[in-house]
């Protein structure tokens, strides 16, 4: 399995990642891509340990969500988990929570 970057960053993969990613057929590259070019829609910055965040992106035309973890001291970029936003649950765009 290769490694990742972005920006600098080294991306890492929590094993829930990849157990959803398994289940949903979304690749590292899926993820790495949204995390390279998505949008924060929401912002935890007292997540422990590490602040997080929502990211969405495209891929394919279908929207994802990724929930990163930023470690400053070691420059890496965890990956929490990944999912297709429930279109019941979310608006129309993906961006807000109903």
């Amino acid at each position: 399995m290769g490694e990742f970057q972005v920006d600098g960053w080294q991306v890492k993969f929590s094993g829930h990642a990849i157990r959803r990613m398994f289940e949903r057929s979304i690749t590292k590259a899926d993820v790495v891509d949204v995390i390279r070019s998505g949008e924060v829609i929401e912002d935890y910055p007292n997540d422990t340990p590490f602040p997080s965040c929502l990211l969405l992106g495209w891929i394919e035309r279908r929207p994802l969500h990724v929930v990163i973890g930023k470690d400053e001291k070691t420059g890496t970029i965890h990956a929490i988990t990944v999912y297709h936003p429930n279109p019941l649950l979310w608006s129309s765009d993906f961006r807000t929570r109903r």
